[in-house]
């Protein structure tokens, strides 16, 4: 199998290259949207008998709100569950049983809710009775509950690389297989869609709440990067990060999973990509019967709100155990926004290489590290930039010189050498990422749900590439003033934070930007 993942990608590697060698670059992606509205696209390579498949649904932290933050990535997880017929040696046994969960669970949160009023009194002891109630009728459901079927099925059809990921603007679930079992992923994916069981449900809620701990509250870049976000954005669901916040996990019901599934996923909010050896007619047949059967849904109504202008620097600090630190943010508009290529190409050559101005001027001179990227988001997020002090110089040091090195390109021109540099490391980025099937995927994939459109991806090579010294010293004195930035910095205090609510807490991180 993976012998023929390598062929596919060097199919695909010949491909990109002969295009940018012609100075152009023209992807052959067939599209079609079914019956019930959900979007398929379709690239075909027959080097090797292999296919790669993608199926993204609109939907992200973006998308929820306080109370839910977090919800997204948990869905995510509990796509992983089973339907009524994987995951499950008898589903008829099983139903009663998540019955008797759901009614304890109720009770459960109800109580919860009692004990936190701390007017209202309420029983610890009838809280941890509760729990071992709900743990008591998992075990007996676990005897019916076949663990990672849907993984094991498509592993024993020579299955490779099931994933799935959660981010500020999307989820995603991908794999490859023999290009003759086409059939399978369009049925196995189809059941998830149209019948998932939440089995574990409270389980897996402590599970998601113990990721947040190792993923985030023991990670200090992590955590850094939640209070930008956080002291950032303060109306934006940008505020708080992918994993959300700590007690809105530990206090999720089932009813609000149950709500997001069935108002995110389904068929008119999602996309399918397929990349490899197929036919488009064969892949557009094959969709519209497993996944024209589920009934079409109203579009999810897009509620988003924005940041005011920032009025004024602002400043927070983190206590940690661990080396001094800083991230500075400034506020950029969203993808498809004219200046977000100028940005792009100045963040390139101010930190992407061994050549560019803050390696030569703070890594190489021994101050430290930093770096600079913008975020690629369906909605305005921020322009980082990240600050590590080496040896003896300070976190402000450091801050200092990569403020001046922005504050040159407001008054310098770039030289002609410095754009050629970063729009040949961008044709290489380019093409590595569609040397990849699943790679590739991903990139149309994404492109098609945040921009609307997948020749998006072509579209804004183009616009980096037309991005010229004068639009970059123009965005540079548009966005890097001092009050549109937040700084946070991260303070040694030799103890790790205690974690509890969950605050302070922010984005989950940029999106790639695309082709990359």
């Amino acid at each position: 199998m993976k012998r023929l993942i390598y062929l596919l990608a060097l199919g695909l590697l010949i491909m990109a290259e002969t295009a940018l060698a012609a100075g152009e670059v023209q992807l052959d992606v067939k599209e079609k949207t079914l019956s019930n509205g959900m979007r398929i696209l379709v690239v075909e390579n027959h080097i090797a008998p292999v296919i790669s498949t993608y199926i993204r649904f609109r939907v992200g932290a973006v998308d929820e709100h306080n109370g839910i933050t977090g919800i997204s990535h948990f869905l995510e997880h509990m796509l992983f569950k089973g339907t009524k017929i994987f995951g499950t040696s008898n589903y008829e046994a099983e139903v009663p049983l998540m019955k008797k969960i759901d009614s304890l669970g109720a009770l459960l949160e109800m109580e919860k809710g009692i004990f936190r009023n701390l007017l209202r009194g309420g029983s610890e002891d009838r809280v941890k009775a509760l729990r071992a109630e709900i743990a008591a009728v998992q075990a007996e459901q676990a005897k019916y509950i076949i663990k990672d079927e849907l993984w094991e099925t498509y592993l024993k059809n020579g299955g490779n690389g099931l994933n799935a990921s959660t981010g500020n603007g999307g989820t995603q679930y991908y794999l490859s297989l023999p290009a003759n079992r086409l059939e399978l992923w369009a049925f196995m994916e189809a059941d998830r869609m149209a019948n998932l069981v939440f089995r574990e449900f409270y389980s897996e809620r402590d599970v998601i709440r113990e990721e947040r701990r190792l993923t985030t509250e023991n990670q200090p870049n992590r955590f850094l990067s939640e209070a930008l976000g956080a002291t950032a954005m303060w109306a934006s669901p940008y505020h708080w990060s992918v994993v959300g916040w700590a007690t809105d996990i530990e206090n999720y019901r089932l009813q609000d999973m149950e709500e997001y599934f069935h108002t995110y996923y389904h068929p008119s909010n999602a996309i399918a990509v397929v990349v490899g050896d197929v036919k488009p007619e064969e892949v557009f047949t094959l969709c519209e019967k497993y996944f024209g059967a589920i009934p079409a849904r109203p579009a999810p109504r897009q509620v988003f709100t924005d940041d005011a202008p920032q009025q004024g620097e602002r400043r927070v600090e983190v206590e940690y155990d661990a080396k001094p630190s800083a991230m500075i943010g400034w506020h950029m508009p969203q993808i498809g926004h004219p200046d977000v290529a100028a940005l792009d190409v100045l963040s390139d050559i101010l930190s992407k290489g061994r050549t560019s101005r803050l390696y030569k001027n703070i890594m190489e001179k021994k101050l430290g590290r930093a770096s600079a990227g913008v975020s690629f988001s369906r909605y305005p997020e921020l322009f980082t930039s990240n600050i590590t002090p080496m040896g003896q110089h300070s976190v402000e040091e450091v801050i200092d010189a990569t403020l001046a090195e922005i504050d040159r390109l407001k008054t310098e021109p770039v030289q002609p050498w410095e754009i050629e540099r970063v729009r040949a490391q961008y044709d290489a980025d380019f093409v590595r990422n569609l040397t990849s099937s699943i790679g590739m995927a991903f990139r149309i994939g994404d492109m098609e749900a945040m921009a609307g459109d997948w020749h998006y991806l072509i579209d804004y090579r183009d616009e980096y590439k037309r991005v010229t010294p004068e639009d970059i010293m123009r965005v540079a004195n548009k966005y890097f003033t001092k009050s549109n930035r937040t700084i946070a910095t991260l303070v040694n205090t030799g103890a790790k934070p205690a974690g509890g609510p969950g605050r302070p807490g922010g984005p989950g991180g940029p999106g790639g930007r695309p082709g990359m």
